[in-house]
């Protein structure tokens, strides 16, 4: 079971120090997200700033990459130099799904696919066996703070059944709108890795840590 705060929702006049509590607070990743103003409507940030927090917190913090960018296996060797331990694509950004696969994996990081609210399932189910990871977005991907959609807690339990099925170990990813409030409902349709932002990083960020730590036992 892993929480992955999301850096997107940091204040980064103090972004080191905010990780550090992260970090103290029993954490051990952080989600990064990479959104180019194309395939998403808003801008965040590039290689940079990941490769400051890899120089700083070394292997202390998984760093997981997800590229929301137009064609992201242009920037998969990219991210993975400046630290990144898994970079996550979505299908949707992708003309050739399984050469991006192959591009992420061939720099030596975990890969993961993601899925919008209303991507179905199947579009992913001749390369799922590829994948160290699915992230179910549980929102429009884009922007911070907005409400989980709840048509996605079936769709993460139909995934999770359908990597029962087939006997794959994939981890499965939820990220939007999660808070200790929802969290447990996408846990128990089969999420074991979840992200969160704002939930995180608003207001007391080692007691929010906690309260999900509470509820996920990890």
């Amino acid at each position: 079971m892993r929480l992955s705060p999301s850096v997107l929702a940091a204040d980064f006049t103090r972004l080191g120090e905010q990780l550090e509590i992260v970090k103290n607070a029993g954490v051990d990743a952080v989600h990064y997200d990479v959104m180019d103003g194309d395939f998403v409507p808003a801008l965040s940030f590039g290689d940079t700033i990941l490769k400051n927090i890899k120089n700083r917190f070394g292997d202390e913090l998984f760093l997981d990459a997800h590229l929301m960018v137009t064609e992201p296996a242009r920037f998969a060797e990219a991210f993975r130099k400046a630290g990144a331990d898994n970079i996550t694509i979505h299908i949707e950004a992708c003309k050739h799904i399984d050469r991006s696969i192959e591009a992420v994996k061939d720099t030596g990081a975990q890969v993961g696919i993601a899925l919008n609210p209303g991507t179905p399932l199947d579009s992913i189910s001749e390369i799922i066996h590829k994948v160290d990871l699915v992230l179910i977005m549980s929102v429009n991907p884009g922007f911070g703070g907005q409400k989980y959609i709840d048509y996605c807690t079936d769709k993460i339990a139909r995934l999770n059944q359908w990597k029962k099925d087939l006997g794959l170990d994939f981890s499965i990813q939820v990220d939007g709108g999660i808070s200790p409030q929802n969290v447990r409902q996408v846990l128990d349709a089969g999420v074991d890795n979840v992200v969160a932002g704002s939930a995180v990083f608003k207001n007391d960020i080692a007691a929010n840590c906690c309260a999900f730590r509470e509820i996920m036992k990890f």
